[in-house]
């Protein structure tokens, strides 16, 4: 397998790695999954990093959960990393095995999500119609992996650092669309910035999730209201959900949008990732239609924690994971992304004029977080 291992920030580069991978049932009731570089069968000049054997150990529970144990064990080369993320990455919470434990665990919930049944009717804005609740969430999904593939430092990827701005660097590249049903076609311009803040991964979460705080940041939503109209929750923590948000826009000519989210939490990060979407395109969604061909281009936020307080967590036998409380202190580490059409025509040339006006809307968007969050942090 040749796989690449991710943080969501242009700051940190990918872990790339090529090796095989052995899954055997141990015993009974017992599985392992197991990796190994191959780099001495098919050496590389470029591997930074290298997989010792790493991998899992599952385990069957009596009461039909299971017990897995995660160990990572990697050489690498971290000196590519910046300054902000070095402590995040040495104490190995940005790769390591709390991090692939957290994000199974996750996962777990999602799919719990899409098959349960037994949804409370009594809430305003449940979706309850079984078919509409799988077609959303599976528009998520894909609206959440469109944005974590977006915003790495992948080697399929590069991007120009934006300099001499006066905010912090805008990393930024561009692609084309062509027939891809779920992107509208043209060219896409994507813009990235990771900075810290001296405020907890949570509150920074909770700020951004909520639709009341919304217009405090989002200068595309215009100054209008923020009003939720449906969700999912997908998850145990109350950030897990997919919700479909409208903007009644101040500005009467204006017709309302819709905007498609979806939060999500776990000890080791969180996202807030949205997108704008046809309004006729979600009624077919949430009727239970096919969601491959709504056509998206997410933004949003990674919120990792920046390293200075280790969270201890362990992996319960119940299914779930068990954090201390050292989440509540420590600051963030925040990347903030765009995809913004800026063409609609994919073999058109790329305007300064676009780049400029996508860098004015991120550095706004920073500076509009940094004073909301600063002032209920004073």
């Amino acid at each position: 397998m040749a796989t690449e291992f991710q943080v969501p920030s242009p700051l940190v580069p990918t872990r790339e790695s090529y090796y095989v991978r052995y899954c055997k049932q141990h015993a009974e009731g017992t599985w392992a999954v197991v990796d190994v570089s191959l780099d001495n069968i098919r050496p590389s000049p470029t591997a930074r990093c290298r997989r010792r054997p790493s991998g899992c150990l599952i385990q069957e529970m009596p009461n039909g959960y299971s017990k897995v144990t995660w160990v990572e064990h990697v050489e690498v080369d971290d000196s590519g990393v910046h300054s902000l993320y070095k402590q995040l990455v040495s104490t190995g919470h940005a790769f390591g095995a709390q991090r692939w434990i957290a994000t199974l665990d996750r996962q777990c919930e999602r799919l719990a999500s899409v098959m349960a049944t037994n949804v409370p009717t009594g809430d305003v804005g449940v979706i309850t119609n079984q078919d509409g609740r799988k077609s959303m969430l599976k528009l998520a999904e894909r609206m959440v992996m469109s944005f974590c593939a977006g915003v790495s430092a992948s080697t399929a990827h590069t991007w120009t650092t934006l300099s001499g701005t006066g905010a912090d660097d805008v990393r930024v590249m561009t692609r084309k669309s062509v027939d891809d049903p779920g992107r509208p076609p043209g060219i896409v311009l994507s813009a990235a910035t990771s900075f810290w803040l001296p405020v907890s991964p949570k509150r920074v979460f909770d700020f951004l999730r909520d639709e009341n705080s919304r217009s405090e940041w989002d200068i595309l939503s215009n100054g209008g209201v923020v009003q939720e109209m449906a969700h999912i929750a997908n998850g145990r923590d109350t950030g897990n959900c997919v919700s479909l948000l409208r903007v009644n826009s101040a500005n009467s000519s204006q017709s309302n949008m819709l905007i498609l989210q979806e939060s999500c939490t776990d000890p080791t990060a969180s996202f807030v990732i949205y997108a704008p979407v046809d309004i006729v395109a979600m009624n077919v969604v949430l009727n239970g239609g096919d969601p491959d061909y709504v056509a998206l281009l997410p933004s949003g936020f990674a919120i990792l924690p920046d390293g200075s307080t280790i969270t201890a967590t362990t992996s319960s036998a119940g299914g779930g994971i068990d954090t201390d409380a050292a989440d509540s202190s420590g600051g963030s580490l925040l990347t903030v992304a765009f995809q913004i059409l800026v063409d609609s025509v994919p073999t058109a040339k790329l305007s300064l004029g676009s780049v400029a006006t996508v860098n004015n809307l991120i550095a706004c968007t920073v500076e509009r977080i940094k004073a909301s969050l600063s002032c209920e942090n004073a």
